[in-house]
């Protein structure tokens, strides 16, 4: 049985790849503005959850459009930060160990956000 296949299906995807890559930069940001709001507020409730939403919107959308090495590193972290709000009393001690993941997640990504593999 023949599948039928859209000729223009792949120059549509890599068109929603290529607009996704323009605006990883902004999704770092993002995830940097969050990250900095908890350096300078504490690893509170309000910049711990803004984080975390960062965090899960990109490791949600990143493999889908190529980028699941990202998307990867982002749910590890999101998932670290998840604990943080589940266990307010030990954000705080917790903190300065996740800051150092944020930031070399953020380092990574400006280097090569479409890596096959996370390297701090």
């Amino acid at each position: 049985m023949a599948t039928l296949i859209d000729p223009d299906f792949r120059a549509r995807l890599r068109a929603l790849n290529e607009k996704y890559a323009a605006g990883v930069p902004a999704l770092m940001q993002t995830i940097a503005q969050a990250s900095g709001r908890c350096d300078s507020e504490g690893p509170r409730l309000e910049p711990l959850t803004e984080l975390h939403r960062a965090l899960h919107a990109v490791a949600g959308s990143a493999a889908t459009f190529g980028f699941a090495a990202l998307g990867q590193e982002c749910r590890r972290i999101e998932q670290q930060v998840r604990a943080m709000l589940n266990a307010p009393a030990q954000a705080v001690a917790e903190w300065p160990a996740v800051r150092a993941q944020v930031e070399a997640l953020l380092h990574w990504a400006t280097r090569d956000a479409g890596a096959t593999h996370f390297s701090a």
